[in-house]
């Protein structure tokens, strides 16, 4: 049986303020609805991704605030962090941990700038909502193996595919250098190269 996770509840304390902040982030809101004074459920969803954020008056009994650890996903850190500031979310430096590998709780073990070798999943930037729920950017670009079905490839995004095929370009690229001829077969090295990736299995070489 499939269980898809869709929704994670935030636990916030002015609901209005939480809808303000999460919509100028430019997450959709998709509903926004009260049966009474004591009770209002707020959904928005970051984009391109296919689980959603909830939050509201009594849908939780958590403080507010005590969400932490909450992650997003990007392909580019620096990107991701230069957007933040811009609209406002007043977002951390990007840092890497002192062990390379996922991130200490808090600000613990933080290494400014990304990860030095640039490794899939080592980059990170923080930030908080009014009430101070964390979360925290990831950048991934190649996923470990097994992670995703190679035979269900999916793009959340037009953007989240033209960086792929970015990639795919770039690495494409190089396999040409390496056999000194253009590759007719192009369309098939691109194809085998974006499942490949996502799905965490070898790439072409």
């Amino acid at each position: 049986m499939d269980m898809k996770l869709e929704v994670v509840v935030v636990p916030v304390g002015d609901v209005d303020r939480a809808k303000n902040f999460y919509t100028a982030l430019g997450w959709r809101l998709d509903a926004d609805v009260a049966t009474g004074e004591d009770f209002r459920v707020v959904q928005v969803t970051p984009p391109g991704s296919p689980a959603s954020v909830i939050f509201g008056t009594s849908v939780t009994t958590q403080a507010p605030g005590s969400a932490q650890g909450l992650h997003l996903i990007v392909d580019d850190i620096g990107a991701a962090h230069d957007e933040l500031k811009r609209i406002g979310a007043d977002p951390s430096d990007v840092f890497h941990d002192e062990g390379g590998v996922f991130h200490h709780a808090g600000t613990d073990a933080r290494v400014p700038g990304p990860d030095p070798k640039r490794s899939s999943y080592g980059s990170f930037v923080s930030f908080g909502d009014p009430d101070g729920n964390g979360w925290v950017l990831q950048e991934i670009t190649t996923r470990l193996p097994g992670r995703l079905d190679p035979a269900a490839t999916t793009f959340a995004s037009s953007g989240d595919l033209a960086s792929a095929l970015r990639r795919a370009a770039a690495a494409h690229g190089e396999h040409e250098a390496r056999t000194g001829a253009e590759d007719p077969d192009w369309p098939d090295w691109y194809a085998r190269y974006l499942v490949s990736e996502q799905a965490g299995t070898e790439l072409p070489s």
